[in-house]
């Protein structure tokens, strides 16, 4: 499940001198962005891995990134949460500086990628369970804040 609240995201106006406002409230119409906070559960459904962000267009793939990292990469929440960045959308793709992400940009546009490199707005926060039962947090340290222990 996903939970969204991002009705915010679209113009309430569905008119603006007698034309229709292109990102009008209607069926079918996706969100600028979308709120994901996560909750994983194992098999037996307890919870074993959270993770939600801030950060508009990037919220999404800030989880992904962390659920990847954690899950497929065997990252810790803080690991998985302070990796690298990068992030997609109509005029390319953007790779976060100060990263090992920076080396990729040379042959990606060797591929024909429109790349570039920036910094990013980040606030993803992330807590696992460990195999004790405690839960151990990750906070993004790209922004303020610290993780608190179980």
């Amino acid at each position: 499940m996903i939970l969204n609240n991002e009705l915010t995201d679209f113009s309430f106006t569905p008119e603006k001198d007698g034309a229709p406002v292109a990102n009008r409230v209607e069926p079918g119409k996706r969100p600028l962005s979308s709120m994901s906070p996560t909750i994983v559960y194992d098999a037996a459904g307890t919870p074993i891995f959270t993770v939600g962000a801030a950060g508009g267009k990037t919220i999404i793939m800030q989880v992904a990134k962390a659920l990847i990292a954690h899950f497929d990469w065997g990252l810790s929440a803080q690991d998985s949460i302070a990796l690298g960045f990068e992030f997609f959308d109509k005029d390319g793709l953007v790779l976060e500086q100060g990263t090992s992400l920076e080396a990729m940009k040379a042959p990606l546009e060797k591929l024909g990628h429109k790349v570039s490199i920036s910094r990013f707005g980040l606030k993803a926060n992330a807590a696992e369970r460990q195999a004790d039962g405690h839960w151990v947090g990750g906070a993004d340290p790209r922004s303020p804040g610290v993780s608190l222990q179980e």
